[in-house]
């Protein structure tokens, strides 16, 4: 999901269809939000997040993971090229759900806090 949406970050593009690949329900909302946003603040983001998600829970249908996103290499960009500013990526935490959805896991609920929070 994360590659997806970074992918998909880098035009702030919400009707891409790769959003739709690994994400449903309230996450790919939440994605395609961030996308709307972005455009109409005039940014795309370069680079990608690191992730490395840890299991707080699961069934054989639904596994719930905590993250701490390493944003420090996704920045964000006004269309020229240039840094939107000089604010550096942060780590954020996120709590995710993610659900077996048509024969493909995809993550279904997704939160993320506020920037600096882990």
């Amino acid at each position: 999901m994360w590659r997806d949406f970074a992918k998909a970050s880098e035009t702030s593009d919400a009707a891409s269809p790769v959003l739709r690949v690994h994400a449903a329900g309230g996450a790919l909302e939440l994605m395609k939000y961030s996308m709307r946003k972005a455009k109409q603040d005039q940014v795309v983001s370069k680079g990608a997040p690191k992730v490395d998600p840890q299991v707080v829970s699961a069934t054989g249908q639904e596994v719930t993971l905590r993250d701490c996103v390493d944003g420090t290499r996704w920045l964000l960009y006004k269309l020229n090229g240039e840094l939107k500013n000089d604010v550096p990526g942060s780590h954020t935490k996120a709590d995710a759900t993610v659900r077996f959805d048509g024969g493909t896991w995809k993550v279904s609920k997704l939160y993320l806090y506020q920037a600096g929070s882990c």
